[in-house]
């Protein structure tokens, strides 16, 4: 793994360029705001203030750009000054590929982000991303030192007070949470299979004090968990259904997030081709999102009681597979005739908020996943797409992208129109449509929205990540952040509640409401 510690301090101390590394950067308008004296201490005696001046008068962002102060050991650059209204106001992308490509390898490096305070936390999750910890090269193996990178905010703006204790110990949960994310996404199957999954779900819940719920191979079968053992019951490690639940006292809500952990997919007897299988580890990118951001969230204190939810299956091929034409028994009792078995996560996904709404008495059911292929035109490389019963959690799931830099757009929700395209002659439903230009993604969350029933009385979130899951070659944590922003107004801390959908002027609004009302909504 990376030998890369991540820490962040509100102040980083004061130290040479060439003993420590240093990237200032923000948007231009707030580079210009700061003063000299907050950030000579970093710079001196190889930068001077005129260098300083003269170089922030050279950036001219388009829509990023970056100067040289010494050499390679001190960089200022600069973010976009304006974004479009579908992007957050932190510049979250520009941000990590700045920190990528500006700040080189070393021992020992700094960043100083200067931004506003609303964009701290997205601020932070972006550069935890630029910071990956897997590995398995042979250098980095045999790598012994540590590496710290210091991460110190300049607050501009209106509430421009120094970073408090509490808010760096956020930041630091949810950065966490992002590379834990991205590191599960990253490791191939062989070292990440169903059996590692849940060692990785286990070793959370002991540093959490919670016990996992598990539910294994042919107990899922007898159980009735049809669409989670018809997916992996042909590979060597089988599926597994894993819960961790956090139920404090004083709870008025159950929410359960539920994650796909398909952990690789060679699309089953429809098996994938040799130029589309590549890259099919990522396919357990809900589940790990949904790990990272269950332990960032109850480290944070969380008030309502929250299941995480794992679906864990690898979709091999083998004489035990799943074929066409079979029909499996989903544990909401639905029956499903099997047409395509790439189209495997909504059925582990089916099972799982099922799961949640019989067993668990969820009153709100999120599933996050890397669904669909269609998802990236839909939506594209950088939004996630969601899908929702509720048009307030909508424009809440919108919200929440922006404050969290996981950037969210919603899809068509109309199943009167749409899920006919599942019609079955033999079962209830089908497991594909039958037409593939008509609202892909769309329908695939829809069939997961039928094992619940589509006049389930509560608010059911659905988000795909297929695309945003990772950048290139690499994982991105993506959904840890933005499970943490959209339930932030559950949490006792002071930086989700300024990041969730209401934000703080809404705290008088929410303290006249009775806290046992079952149905609180966050917008």
């Amino acid at each position: 793994m990376a030998n890369i510690s991540l820490e962040f301090h509100a102040n980083a101390g004061d130290s040479e360029p060439q003993s420590r590394l240093v990237l200032i950067l923000g948007q231009l308008p707030n580079l210009q705001r700061i003063t000299w004296a907050q950030v000579k201490g970093k710079l001196q005696p190889a930068v001077s203030e005129e260098t300083w001046q003269s170089a922030l008068s050279t950036l001219n962002p388009n829509p990023t750009d970056n100067c040289s102060l010494y050499l390679n050991y001190a960089t200022v650059a600069a973010l976009p000054s304006r974004v479009s209204r579908h992007n957050s106001p932190s510049a979250a992308q520009f941000l990590t590929r700045l920190v990528r490509t500006c700040l080189p390898g070393g021992a020992s490096r700094c960043i100083v982000m200067v931004c506003e305070r609303s964009e701290v936390f997205a601020s932070a999750c972006a550069i935890a991303r630029a910071f990956p910890l897997f590995t398995r090269r042979s250098s980095a193996t045999r790598r012994t030192d540590k590496r710290v990178v210091t991460v110190e905010f300049i607050i501009v703006g209106q509430d421009s007070g120094p970073v408090d204790a509490p808010t760096l110990e956020c930041l630091a949960n949810a950065a966490d949470g992002v590379r834990l994310a991205a590191r599960i996404v990253d490791t191939p199957c062989n070292e990440m299979n169903t059996d590692h999954f849940l060692e990785e779900i286990k070793a959370v819940g002991n540093e959490l004090g919670i016990v996992p719920t598990v539910i294994r191979g042919e107990e899922l079968k007898k159980k009735g968990f049809g669409g989670i053992y018809g997916v992996g019951k042909a590979a060597e490690h089988p599926p597994a259904l894993a819960v961790l639940s956090h139920t404090p006292e004083g709870a008025t809500q159950t929410i359960a997030w539920v994650g796909k952990g398909i952990v690789y997919d060679t699309g089953g007897l429809s098996i994938k081709g040799k130029t589309s299988m590549p890259g099919m580890k990522r396919d357990c990118g809900g589940a790990a999102a949904v790990l990272g951001a269950f332990k960032a969230a109850i480290k944070q204190g969380f008030k309502d009681n929250l299941h995480a939810v794992f679906c864990l299956a690898e979709n091999a091929v083998g004489p035990n597979a799943t074929r066409p034409d079979d029909i499996h028994l989903l544990y909401s009792g639905k029956t499903v005739e099997i047409n395509n078995t790439d189209a495997e996560g909504r059925l582990v996904l089916s099972d799982g908020v099922a799961y949640s709404s019989k067993d668990l008495c969820a009153d709100i059911i999120l599933d996050i996943a890397t669904l669909t292929g269609a998802q990236g035109i839909s939506t594209g490389k950088y939004h996630a797409a969601v899908m929702t019963n509720s048009e307030e959690w909508e424009a809440a799931c919108v919200k929440a992208g922006r404050n969290s830099g996981d950037l969210a757009h919603p899809l068509v929700y109309c199943p009167e129109l749409h899920f006919s395209e599942f019609t079955s002659a033999v079962a209830d439903m089908k497991n594909s449509v039958a037409d593939r230009e008509n609202a892909q993604s769309s329908c695939a969350g829809l069939f997961i929205a039928s094992h619940i029933g589509f006049d389930w009385p509560g608010v059911w979130v659905h988000v795909d990540i297929a695309s945003p899951v990772h950048t290139g070659e690499r994982a991105t944590g993506f959904g840890v952040a933005f499970l943490l922003a959209l339930f932030g107004r559950a949490s006792e801390d002071p930086m989700l509640n300024l990041v969730s959908p209401l934000g703080p002027e809404a705290d008088s609004q929410c303290e006249a409401m009775e806290r046992d009302s079952k149905r609180r909504r966050l917008v």
